[in-house]
């Protein structure tokens, strides 16, 4: 399985870090999830899960109220 892509647009918390939480568990160690998200929350939901689950937050990035992040499995 290569790198996935999560698209959450329009999803309000927590279903934007619990959709990325079961997609992280479906990766192995070192594989990337890209997460696309709108809920203005996610930034700090996100390092959240990664700092707690122990992942990487490698990339994260925001236009017009979208917000990307890259996240590595840990």
């Amino acid at each position: 399985m290569g790198n996935s892509l999560l698209d959450t647009s329009g999803l309000a918390c927590p279903l934007p870090v619990l959709k990325a939480r079961k997609a992280l568990a479906a990766l192995r160690p070192g594989q990337l999830l890209e997460v696309i998200a709108t809920d203005p929350q996610s930034p700090a939901d996100f390092v959240v899960l990664c700092s707690v689950g122990g992942h990487k937050l490698r990339t994260q990035s925001t236009t017009g109220g979208v917000f990307r992040f890259t996240i590595e499995r840990g």
